[in-house]
């Protein structure tokens, strides 16, 4: 009566969504040492899963802003864009079909006159 112990991934050890086993053999396969000790694929799943989370949160704002349910890829770069941190960190990244950031130049908008100013005051 030997009863087989139901296996743990190593995402559920980690706590992690990611999958652990899968980046571990893709860096296995991938070449990039000979040897990968056994906490880097968890650190790596951890902070890929930290950046996919944050990207997803602020996406998700954007649209609640546009007054949308879905994320659409221009979503994801008004999150990128508008955020320092990753906007640095994918500074070289193109985002298909994510248009630009909306930005008009000073030097291009018309001049306040005085007149306007003073007209606007008025009422």
């Amino acid at each position: 009566m030997s009863q087989k112990k139901k296996s743990v991934t190593r995402s559920n050890r980690a706590g992690l969504q990611f999958p652990v086993g899968r980046i571990h053999r893709q860096i296995r396969e991938g070449r990039y040492s000979a040897r990968v000790g056994a906490g880097a694929p968890v650190y790596l799943a951890a902070v890929l899963e930290y950046l996919a989370a944050e990207i997803l949160e602020l996406a998700g704002n954007a649209s609640r802003d546009n007054k949308r349910v879905r994320i659409i890829p221009r979503h994801l770069q008004l999150a990128i864009r508008n955020d320092e941190e990753l906007n640095k960190l994918l500074q070289n990244v193109t985002i298909a079909a994510g248009g630009v950031i909306p930005n008009i130049h000073s030097v291009l908008l018309p001049p306040k006159s005085k007149k306007r100013v003073e007209a606007s005051q008025q009422y």
